[in-house]
C-alpha cells in the first residue's frame, strides 16, 4: 500500500466537487477521472498510443473476459496487463461481477462464490472471492475490486438484502485473500476497493458502507445504479453514500457515464467515472459535443465540411469533416470508428478537464450551469438518460 496514495488538492466552495491527485505504481491519476473501458486489454479501435494523444490518464480492464480469453496466466507470463497491451500508466480491473451476472442467465450463487458458464464456448466456471482477487494480482492491475453480487432494478427488498450480505460477506475475504498474496511479496502492489451495494433502498445501502467503512479499504466504489432507476434516486443514493466515505478516500462511481450525470456526481464529491458509452456510441455514429449529442450519419450533414465540434480540440476535429465522417459511416469504413472514437473518448478527457478547472477557479456550480445550458441546447431526443451502465464492451 505504499505504493497508493490520494490526496485532495482543492475542494470546491459552493458544492461537494474536488480535485484530487492519486498516486499508484504507474503514476498519478488527476481527479475527477474518467477511465475507458478496456474490456479486453484493448479500447475498441483504439491503440494505446491514440489514448495516451486524447490524454486518458487511466483504463479500465475487465477480469470476467480477461479471465476467459487470454486467461490470466498468459497474461502475468507477458509481464502483466501493462506490458501485454503496451500501457505504462495506471489500470483499474473490475471483479467481473457484473459482467458474471449480466452475461449469463444461469448462474449459481452461494456463499462460496458464483458458478457461471462461459458466453465463449458454455464451459463452467467458479469465481470465488478469492480466486478474483488472485486473477487480478495475475493481471496486474494497479486498482482491483471485491467480487460483489450486483442486483438489476428493479428488485424485492429480500433480493437486495439477500445479495447486500452476500457482497460484505465477500468483500472480508478479498481483503483477507489480498493481504495473504501482499504478505507473500507479490511482485505487483495493488489497491483493493470496496464496493457499495443495496440497490435503491436506503436501509440497505446504510448497512453496505457501514460495514465495509470498517474493512478500511484504501477507496470505495458505488455499484448497483445506473440500472434503469429514476434519475432522482440514483442520486440519492450517491449522496447517501458519499456521506459514508471518509474525505480522505477516492470515491468511484461505477458505470455510470452520460456527461450531465457525471458532472452532477463530481457536484456530490465523485472522483472516479467509467462506462462504454462514449466508445459504443460513437461506434455507432452517436457522437458527444458541447451541443449535446450528434448522429453523424443523419443527411442533413452530407455537405457539412464543418468539424465535430467547433471547439473540439482532437485529431479527427482539427483533420476531418463532418461530411467526411459521415461519408465513411455510409460506406462501411472501419476508420469511421475510430475517427468517432477518438473524438468522444477525448470529449470526455476535456469534460473532466473543465470541471477539475472550475473547481480550482470556486466556480464549479456557475460553470456546471452554462455546461448543462449548452450541452441540452440542440438536444432533439431524449437518449441520453440514466440507465446506461455499462463495463464492458459489446457491439
Amino acid at each position: 500500500m505504499d505504493n497508493f496514495e490520494f490526496r485532495i488538492v482543492k475542494r470546491d466552495k459552493n458544492s461537494k466537487a474536488r480535485v484530487g491527485v492519486i498516486k499508484t505504481p504507474h503514476g498519478e491519476v488527476n481527479t475527477p477521472i474518467f477511465m475507458p473501458v478496456g474490456t479486453q486489454a484493448s479500447v475498441k479501435t483504439l491503440s494505446s498510443e491514440d489514448l495516451k494523444e486524447i490524454g486518458a490518464e487511466m483504463i479500465l480492464g475487465n477480469t470476467y473476459h480477461l479471465y476467459l480469453r487470454p486467461g490470466e496466466q498468459l497474461v502475468e507470463k507477458a509481464g502483466g496487463l501493462h506490458k501485454f497491451m503496451n500501457w505504462d500508466r495506471p489500470i483499474l480491473t473490475d471483479s467481473g461481477g457484473f459482467q458474471v451476472f449480466s452475461l449469463n442467465s444461469l448462474t449459481k450463487t452461494s456463499e462460496q462464490g458464483v458458478r457461471f458458464q462461459s458466453h465463449l464456448d458454455g464451459s463452467y466456471h467458479l469465481f470465488t472471492p478469492e480466486k478474483v482477487v488472485e486473477i487480478q494480482h495475475a493481471l496486474g492491475a494497479d486498482i482491483i475490486m471485491v467480487l460483489d453480487e450486483p442486483v438489476f432494478y428493479p428488485c424485492s427488498m429480500e433480493q437486495a438484502k439477500r445479495a447486500n450480505q452476500l457482497t460484505l460477506n465477500w468483500a472480508k475475504r478479498c481483503k483477507e485473500a489480498h493481504k495473504e498474496l501482499e504478505d507473500k511479496g507479490f511482485k505487483h502492489k495493488q489497491a483493493l476497493f470496496g464496493i457499495i451495494q443495496g440497490s435503491t433502498y436506503p436501509e440497505l445501502r446504510k448497512n453496505s458502507a457501514s460495514a465495509l467503512m470498517k474493512l478500511d479499504f484504501p477507496g470505495y466504489a458505488i455499484g448497483g445504479l445506473s440500472l434503469g432507476e429514476p434519475k432522482s434516486t440514483t442520486f440519492e443514493m450517491v449522496d447517501l453514500c458519499v456521506s459514508y466515505i471518509p474525505e480522505q478516500k477516492p470515491r468511484y462511481l461505477m458505470g455510470v457515464g452520460t456527461p450531465e450525470d457525471m458532472v452532477e456526481a463530481i457536484s456530490q464529491g465523485i472522483d472516479m467515472f467509467d462506462c462504454v458509452l462514449p466508445t459504443r456510441n460513437a461506434r455507432n455514429a452517436s457522437l458527444f459535443t458541447r451541443l449535446g449529442k450528434l448522429i453523424i450519419k443523419n443527411s442533413e450533414y452530407a455537405d457539412d465540411f464543418s468539424p465535430i465540434d467547433s471547439e473540439c480540440g482532437c485529431s479527427t476535429c482539427r483533420n476531418y469533416s463532418r461530411a467526411y465522417l459521415r461519408h465513411l459511416f455510409n460506406t462501411g469504413e472501419v476508420s469511421a470508428l475510430r475517427l468517432a472514437t477518438i473524438h468522444s473518448l477525448y470529449f470526455y478527457m476535456d469534460l473532466m478537464k473543465m470541471a477539475k478547472d472550475a473547481i480550482l477557479k470556486n466556480r464549479f456550480l456557475e460553470w456546471k450551469m452554462e455546461f448543462l445550458k449548452k450541452y441540452h441546447s440542440n438536444e432533439k431526443d431524449e437518449e441520453n438518460k440514466i440507465g446506461n451502465n455499462q463495463t464492458g464492451e459489446g457491439k
